[in-house]
């Protein structure tokens, strides 16, 4: 999507400048990136002032007597994103000491699924004064998992109905993506559905605020709109589901499809001011924080393996062949770069469980030893772990606090640490919780190579890669070699590399990458003794996640059911209705 106004053509990057933006799930991260040779220069980030908002509306949006939500929502606040604009992009720019008229282009990546209501002119339903109470008018981040009961009736009737395109997301849609979300708005809150025009990407949506332009991206069409082969599901699968729900796609999510790469438009005078950039440079089409790590990994070839570790995991890699992968979170035909089959997988739960250990499990004398220390809570808790051998904790965890990604795609599911007694300290269970996410990973792993998918190298990026105890477990845990990238801004410099490509001043992402990409870190070899003895653990580590995750005892699903029914909270399903759907998924996973 070039036109006139589009900056000098590749060849003309000697000193011109691009911003990539990063919208994690607590911050924004903006940062300014050299076009020659993909040198970061300057850095700025916002934290979001509402956070996640898991208890109740924030009462300086919603007003006062705001409602409480129940168990499994996760709301965001969408003005918050338009303050990494006005605040992050023009300490980035500060940072790095560049003028900020050789900037050339900008580009954003989110997390995903994350999505926003919106009226036509792109207004956030929350804004508008007669919905700012309403929980299903705000943004329903990633991690929202109350979709659930609407994703298991999903998943029945693509099933019975033999929907083709439900293989290609491993048997089984999340209830973190657009149809599960979209159903549940739809059956608790039909007014705010009737009022919505578009329901939009995260990713979407900002661009659309910084070009004015709405493009829906193919990244998150593919992977979280069930977008596959030039269309959606039919109307008649939607009507099977809720008569009401016949027009979902032709009415509030089909729109114009963007290429990763593409600009989607250019900066807006209004954007230009929040930023401090020029009017009318190229903005980049949206993408996802996981998959536009990829080139900033220089990970565009099929079997590199590329896992952005943070609060979750993503796994994404390409592919020349399209396979089937169980568990998948899906393939999507340039879904990463032109020309391949971008897989994508995850972890619900990784960085996540370790912060929430540490902040509910950890006695205070610990806090106060690693104070006294220099060190942080994490940091000194690594350090006792570090010394210990393999196995000693006696302990096995399963990393489900945040419920199931993939490969069981059920976020009903809980965590479980089998092992402790009176001995155990909060080390032995703090290392345990690390070896259960390379499990995980591991489990992944295995689900690709298993379905014709090779894993030949395995890249680590994020906010994780810093733990050195982390990063040689799931060495030894998947018997990989195990590289890091370079950068510690991975999402922030891919989205700058995409930005670059919409500028025009690279024909294409590959070409990008090779010249914008960062090198390699550190690098963690397997180490044989040890890739035994966590075999040993990982085979106890799978007999629970079957045992528990495949039906042969349903107990989570159970007591999420008694939950919801000690605290009923807004739109959640009864006990009944929660059995007997965990009984038609467990059903469909055994299949």
């Amino acid at each position: 999507m070039q036109n006139e106004n589009s900056p000098a053509p590749h060849g003309s990057v000697a000193e011109q400048y691009v911003i990539g933006v990063d919208y994690g799930t607590l911050s924004g991260r903006a940062v300014v990136v050299r076009v020659a040779d993909g040198k970061e220069l300057g850095s700025g980030v916002f934290d979001y002032p509402h956070a996640v908002v898991t208890e109740a509306l924030p009462a300086d949006v919603a007003g006062e007597g705001a409602v409480r939500l129940p168990a499994d929502w996760a709301l965001q606040v969408p003005n918050d994103y338009r303050d990494v604009l006005r605040n992050a992009v023009p300490a980035a720019i500060a940072d790095a000491g560049i003028d900020p008229a050789a900037v050339i282009g900008i580009a954003t990546d989110f997390t995903a699924c994350t999505m926003v209501p919106v009226k036509a002119d792109g207004t956030p339903l929350n804004e508008l004064p007669e919905f700012a109470n309403r929980p299903h008018a705000y943004v329903k981040l990633w991690r929202h998992h109350a979709a659930q009961p609407q994703a298991d009736r999903i998943n029945t009737l693509a099933a019975e109905l033999g929907e083709s395109w439900l293989p290609r997301y491993g048997g089984l849609i999340s209830s973190e993506w657009e149809f599960a979300k979209g159903l549940q708005l739809l059956e608790e809150d039909p007014q705010a559905y009737e009022a919505m025009d578009h329901w939009v990407e995260a990713a979407d949506w900002i661009v659309w605020q910084l070009s004015g332009n709405y493009v829906r991206n193919a990244c998150t069409a593919g992977y979280k709109g069930i977008y596959q082969d030039g269309r959606y599901p039919s109307a008649d699968f939607l009507t099977a589901l809720n008569p009401a729900f016949e027009t979902f796609v032709s009415d509030k999510l089909e729109h114009t499809i963007g290429r990763l790469g593409d600009a989607a438009g250019y900066l807006t005078a209004e954007a230009a001011a929040w930023t401090g950039l020029p009017e009318g440079i190229a903005v980049a089409v949206g993408n996802v924080d996981a998959h536009v790590t990829a080139p900033a990994a220089k990970a565009v070839e099929s079997g590199q393996l590329v896992a952005i570790m943070g609060t979750s995991t993503c796994h994404v890699m390409n592919g020349t062949e399209l396979h089937e992968v169980p568990g998948m979170c899906g393939v999507v035909d340039g879904g990463i770069v032109d020309g391949l089959w971008g897989y994508e997988a995850g972890q619900s739960g990784v960085g996540d469980i370790f912060g929430w250990f540490t902040k509910n499990g950890v006695p205070p004398a610990y806090h106060e030893a690693a104070a006294a220390a220099g060190l942080g809570i994490h940091e000194y808790l690594t350090e006792l772990a570090t010394h210990q051998a393999i196995g000693e904790h006696g302990l096995i965890a399963l990393d489900w606090h945040s419920g199931n990604r993939s490969v069981l795609v059920d976020h009903e599911l809980s965590g479980v640490v089998v092992g402790q007694t009176l001995a155990t300290k909060p080390e032995d269970t703090y290392r345990a919780l690390l070896e259960a996410t390379a499990f995980g990973t591991r489990t992944i792993v295995d689900a690709f190579r298993d379905s014709g998918v090779p894993v030949k190298e395995f890249i680590v990026a994020g906010g994780l890669l810093k733990n050195k105890l982390l990063m040689q477990i799931y060495a030894d845990a998947t018997g990989l070699q195990l590289s890091t990238i370079g950068s510690t801004q991975g999402p922030a410099l891919g989205s700058a590399i995409h930005a670059a490509v919409a500028a025009g001043a690279y024909p294409d992402i590959r070409e990008a990458a090779a010249a914008m990409g960062s090198e390699p870190g550190e690098v963690y070899v397997p180490i044989p003794e040890n890739v035994a003895a966590y075999e040993a653990l990982f085979q106890e580590y799978r007999t629970l996640h079957d045992y528990f995750g495949r039906g042969a005892n349903d107990v989570m699903h159970r007591l999420k059911a008694i939950q919801r029914a000690a605290k009923p909270g807004l739109g959640g399903p009864s006990a009944e209705a929660s059995e007997s759907d965990a009984a038609e998924r467990d059903e469909k996973v055994n299949a």
